[in-house]
């Protein structure tokens, strides 16, 4: 049997904030990591790359600052095990670089994993798919109970681009906010642009654009509202991957939205 790649972390619950954390882990089962061609140095080169690292301290940080704590959904295995933001199918752009929801490819274009639609259409049913559906059955229990559901997708990237990329040439500002046409509302960008605010200038959708939403709400249900935020990773941490003092900004910058959008 698989294991859970996923862990939910109840808040209050009068929250309608869930904070969703997916690419901040890198343990792979031993069982899956047989499947990656990298050496293990390799491995971890490639993990310092594509980890959002240290993004669910700064969600749980976040949360207990905050006012009313907010629900958390965090990914316990790394994105190199599937990808839960990505579509599982044809619709997803990033299959043209090989990184679709199972990569295939590493961030500079080398061979990940060996192609193999039986290896692939596993780890989503044992993953993918689970993970969806748990985060799906949150928001509507959330939405239930509240009759509105705000998603807040923490993510961090890194200063230089990733040579395997479809978004080259694009602003890298300290704070990318993503939104999408039909769940970010305008109230939603504006907290979000004056909290985050204190971590420094900020761009919508550059360098990365939109936001997690479950597909089952996706463009049906405008209370189930969605941000992204995306944090340049040296406005948090060093070259060597360890905190420094922008972390209590960029952890307040998050708690800061997270009040807006519950006092509002």
């Amino acid at each position: 049997m698989a294991l859970q790649n996923f862990e939910i972390v109840a808040g209050d619950p009068n929250s309608k904030v869930i904070l969703h954390v997916p690419h901040s882990a890198t343990f792979i089962p031993d069982d899956l990591r047989k499947d990656i061609l990298l050496s293990d140095q390799e491995l971890k080169a490639e993990l310092d790359e594509m980890t959002d690292t240290f993004t669910e301290a700064i969600a749980l940080k976040a949360a207990e600052l905050s006012g009313s704590k907010p629900w958390l959904f965090v990914n316990n295995f790394s994105r190199l095990v599937i990808d839960p933001e990505r579509f599982p199918d044809e619709r997803e752009a990033m299959n043209s670089v090989g990184m679709g929801a199972v990569y295939q490819k590493t961030s500079i274009g080398t061979q990940l994993r060996n192609p193999d639609p039986t290896v692939e259409k596993q780890l989503l049913a044992d993953y993918f798919h689970p993970y969806a559906r748990a985060l799906s059955d949150l928001v509507e229990k959330r939405f239930t109970v509240l009759g509105e559901v705000t998603l807040i997708d923490v993510h961090s990237y890194r200063v230089n681009q990733h040579p395997n990329a479809i978004n080259h040439g694009q602003i890298r500002p300290p704070i990318c906010i993503g939104t999408d046409p039909f769940h970010t509302p305008t109230w939603l960008t504006e907290a979000a642009q004056s909290a985050f605010s204190i971590i420094g200038e900020n761009y919508l959708n550059q360098p990365y654009s939109g936001t997690y939403v479950p597909l089952i709400f996706y463009q049906k249900e405008a209370k189930i509202t969605s941000l992204m935020m995306e944090t340049r990773a040296d406005t948090f941490l060093t070259d060597e991957l360890i905190t420094h003092a922008g972390f209590e900004t960029v952890t307040k910058a998050l708690a800061n939205l997270v009040d807006l959008i519950q006092l509002r």
